[in-house]
């Protein structure tokens, strides 16, 4: 699938270069151009969550919504090392319309941060979406995380680990549950690359890991992998899964057959939807967890 991206990146540069724009990146010509769930829009631009250039979101509502919805927080993914919500706003618009408030914050990166601050951005966020997302239609009751890679690691960390919540003075009990997709949760010992470089220096190696925190504490989760996924194995996925298990947490664990590490992001889109039921399930079980009905949405192209 990540190939048919790249093709449909290449024609989407091409046409852009011809009418005198110029491309970024892959994903950002695809958010750009695909097809978006019409069910969901843009209600927030560019808001501060704090004083950094990177401590900004954005929210998308339901169309349909009168108030009192579910709100979920999603962390893209990029290695720590990249990435822009603006890249994302397709993944904004498909929660949107399956009825959640849905709010895409940015984060600092590697090389300015390395872990735990990108966590504490996290948190910082939370907290803004407690203290505002009301304005918007949003429950600040009924708040859900996800991610996808390494934003599926900050949503899970975020949930299981309640000492960044509550350095940015927000009940960890806020959160109602998580979702993480091809995400990284018990990954000792750092490889030579990029965890050797955003968490090596960390005083206590097993406390940069999700699956160090899973306990009865720990809220339901959604946890999605793709089996030929190389970049994050599926072991991550396996693993936190048994041991929230153990401790008798909801868990729904899904390993999509054919998928890899890109896949399980981009079946949220319209594009790529029909190949796994990410998107319906995802939303499905986090709407379950949050309290709330699902608000009916329409899926168009744009």
């Amino acid at each position: 699938m990540i190939r048919v991206l790249a093709v449909l990146a290449s024609l989407i540069g091409l046409a852009l270069i011809a009418a005198g724009i110029t491309a970024c990146s892959p994903l950002a010509l695809f958010d750009a151009i695909g097809p978006r769930d019409q069910g969901g829009r843009l209600a927030l631009h560019n808001a501060p969550f704090g004083s950094h250039a990177r401590q900004r979101l954005d929210v998308f509502t339901p169309v349909a919504a009168t108030g009192g919805a579910p709100v979920l927080v999603f962390f893209y993914g990029g290695s720590w090392k990249n990435g822009t919500k603006e890249d994302y706003a397709f993944v904004g618009q498909a929660l949107a319309a399956q009825g959640f408030v849905t709010v895409l914050p940015d984060y600092r990166l590697y090389p300015e941060v390395r872990f735990p601050d990108f966590l504490d951005d996290g948190a910082a966020a939370i907290a803004w979406v407690r203290d505002n997302i009301a304005q918007y239609g949003g429950d600040p009751r009924r708040i859900v995380l996800a991610g996808h890679s390494a934003g599926a690691y900050n949503a899970v960390m975020l949930g299981l680990d309640p000492r960044y919540l509550r350095r940015a003075g927000v009940d960890p009990k806020v959160v109602r549950a998580v979702a993480g997709l091809s995400g990284p949760y018990d990954f000792l010992p750092f490889d030579a690359g990029t965890a050797s470089e955003v968490f090596g220096a960390a005083p206590d190696a097993a406390a940069t890991q999700p699956v160090t925190f899973a306990g009865s504490h720990s809220p339901p989760a959604y946890l999605a992998t793709g089996d030929t996924d190389t970049l994050v194995r599926p072991s991550n996925t396996r693993s936190l899964a048994a041991r929230l298990r153990e401790a008798r947490v909801p868990v729904q664990e899904r390993v999509y057959a054919g998928l890899d590490h890109s896949d399980t992001l981009l079946a949220l889109s319209v594009t790529f939807r029909s190949k796994a039921p990410v998107l319906a399930e995802m939303a499905a079980f986090l709407r379950q967890y949050s309290g709330g009905e699902r608000v009916p949405a329409r899926t168009v192209n744009r």
